[in-house]
């Protein structure tokens, strides 16, 4: 079955339900690319500078809720769904994502519908922080400022045995895999129902394999002209050391702003430090 065919009336519920949580008006625009349709929500005001956020990976764009909560006061923020994971994305056929290059061009061309110029703030989350690094290695002079959240793959390798805790999930997803592979990495945190709901559902999604590959090239970034970064730290995250990761990238990128942010997990960081996150963009 195609992840097209799988929106069903259930996965539609959930992400509307999620959806309906954000501040209002929100705009939801699917944009045409090479790569297939991007499913982009917006608000804020239009007039004010972009702010565009990518998931981590499953998390679809909904994870950014409470912090587009905040930020859509200062900022029009544009939350991405992956192409190819749990979302509104579609693929095209016969032309998958299936480089760091084509992870490059699908974002210039999303850039592009929306219009989004300068200052241009892009941000994201573990693998979508992955994803923002590259881009912004490669596209720097398109952005004003670059948020890694909580990166992976960025400035230090998966621990292995969070590599082994998630590996059923990865290979055989289930919704009661997934729950009970969130309550272990956030350590029983309390979560929004209705983005735990829309990940019951994202479980059920066909598999879809991410881009992987090599790290960012640092130094592009260290040596990008005006370009800010900051990289915030999840301190319980079980996905990797956060201090040692935290030391590796203000050692990479001795400009940058690099902070741990106490008590937090990784997976949904987005929800659960929403206020902290805000407080910096």
């Amino acid at each position: 079955m195609s992840s097209a065919a799988f929106r069903t009336r259930s996965f539609r519920a959930a992400y509307d339900a999620a959806l309906g949580e954000w501040p209002g008006p929100v705009e939801a625009v699917d944009l045409p690319t090479p790569y297939g349709i991007t499913r982009v929500n917006s608000c804020g005001p239009a007039d004010a500078p972009p702010l565009v956020l990518l998931p981590g990976g499953g998390a679809t764009s909904l994870v950014w809720g409470a912090v587009a909560a905040g930020a859509a006061r200062t900022h029009r923020v544009h939350a991405l769904d992956l192409v190819g994971d749990p979302g509104l994305s579609v693929p095209a056929p016969g032309r998958a994502i299936r480089s760091v290059t084509d992870l490059v061009g699908w974002l210039d061309a999303v850039l592009d519908g929306l219009g989004a110029q300068g200052p241009l703030t892009l941000g994201g989350h573990s693998y979508g922080a992955w994803i923002a690094a590259h881009y912004a290695a490669r596209s720097a002079a398109r952005l004003d400022r670059l948020v890694l959240i909580d990166p992976t793959q960025v400035f230090a390798g998966l621990r292995p045995g969070y590599v082994l805790r998630a590996l059923p999930v990865l290979v055989r997803p289930t919704p009661e895999r997934l729950r009970s592979f969130l309550d272990w990495e956030t350590r029983g945190a309390a979560l929004d129902p209705a983005w735990l709901r829309l990940q019951d559902e994202s479980a059920r999604f066909p598999a879809h394999r991410p881009v992987t590959g090599t790290r960012p090239d640092l130094a592009a970034l260290a040596t990008a002209p005006g370009m800010r970064v900051d990289v915030l730290f999840a301190e319980r995250a079980r996905c990797h050391d956060a201090v040692r990761a935290a030391r590796a990238a203000r050692a990479a990128l001795p400009g940058a702003r690099v902070e741990v942010l106490p008590g937090v997990g990784h997976h949904a960081l987005p929800l659960t430090a929403a206020e902290e996150i805000t407080r910096r963009l």
